[in-house]
């Protein structure tokens, strides 16, 4: 067993007191009972690195630590006398952890596990974190982009055997990552949460292209060359889309809004990339024209 507080702590003499109570934060943290559970070493360690920390924490006892007034102890140097600063009454809380003197270590054990500190634990003079949460779950579920946009339901099936019902908020986005409260693993604390992370499912329909949505229009010979009103499908249903005179096969016509929710309350757009379709078989008065207008006005788009 160390008696020097300083090596206790696994720093030099000459280290900050910022230094010290870094090393005490992460040595706690790592040997904490309740992170040890009936690791009696681990215990045993927690209070020497307490005792040091009661110590060193406090500027005017570590100075009077360092010119010899006082032992690891805290206790006044005397002819003849050394004490077991770890030994008996070497970690003694004196009115709690509150009743250190300059040093609170209250507060830091409450830092360090995100609450209060300060309980007793029954038989042993330090300190113990309220009972910990459960671990957090985490998950990935595909969903459907007209459920993203429009919102829905979804069963989700855990390894244990839980099944959970997800709500689908209204708007979700790729990788979107949601909290279910108390869903996750059990624990002394409560059980912690479930982290649902949504994935677009591939759509047969539509392509993604950032926030917005590309669908491709199958559009007529005479329609492209004469315009049309042509039915165009969005995530919400068909609608009735306007096709310029002229149309090649390509072109885009954008539907403003009808895209990928993207995070921010607003939404991209839907592309229609328009596709002049001959009809199926042969037409020999369509072959006929066809002929007759390469005669008169021949043209090689290649060109273009």
């Amino acid at each position: 067993m160390a008696n020097d507080p300083y090596k206790e702590l696994g720093v030099s003499r000459t280290a900050s007191q910022e230094e010290v109570r870094k090393s005490f934060r992460k040595l706690a943290k790592q040997l904490h009972p309740d992170r040890n559970p009936g690791d009696k070493a681990a215990e045993e360690r927690f209070k020497r690195v307490s005792a040091a920390f009661d110590l060193l924490g406090d500027e005017d006892k570590r100075k009077k630590f360092d010119r010899g007034e006082i032992n690891a102890d805290g206790r006044e140097t005397m002819r003849g006398f050394q004490g077991d600063p770890f030994g008996p009454g070497g970690f003694q809380g004196r009115g709690g952890a509150q009743g250190f003197e300059g040093v609170n270590l209250d507060e830091i054990l409450g830092e360090m596990f995100g609450r209060g500190g300060g309980q007793q634990r029954g038989g042993f003079g330090g300190f113990s974190a309220p009972p910990q949460r459960g671990q957090d779950v985490h998950a990935k579920v595909e969903i459907d982009i007209e459920d993203a946009i429009k919102g829905g339901r979804t069963r989700l099936a855990f390894s244990d055997g839980r099944t959970i019902d997800v709500t689908i908020p209204k708007g979700a986005t790729d990788g979107q990552v949601l909290r279910l409260k108390g869903q996750g693993a059990p624990g002394r604390g409560g059980a912690g949460d479930a982290l649902i992370e949504l994935a677009f499912r591939p759509n047969r329909t539509f392509r993604r292209e950032g926030d917005n949505l590309v669908v491709d229009l199958p559009v007529s010979v005479p329609d492209a060359v004469l315009g049309a009103k042509v039915e165009t499908p969005t995530p919400e249903g068909p609608v009735m889309l306007t096709v310029p005179k002229g149309s090649n096969s390509g072109s885009t016509l954008r539907l403003k809004g009808r895209g990928l929710p993207n995070g921010r309350g607003s939404r991209g757009d839907l592309l229609a990339r328009v596709q002049v379709m001959l009809p199926e078989g042969r037409d020999a008065e369509l072959e006929t024209f066809a002929e007759n207008w390469r005669k008169a006005r021949p043209y090689t788009p290649r060109k273009r």
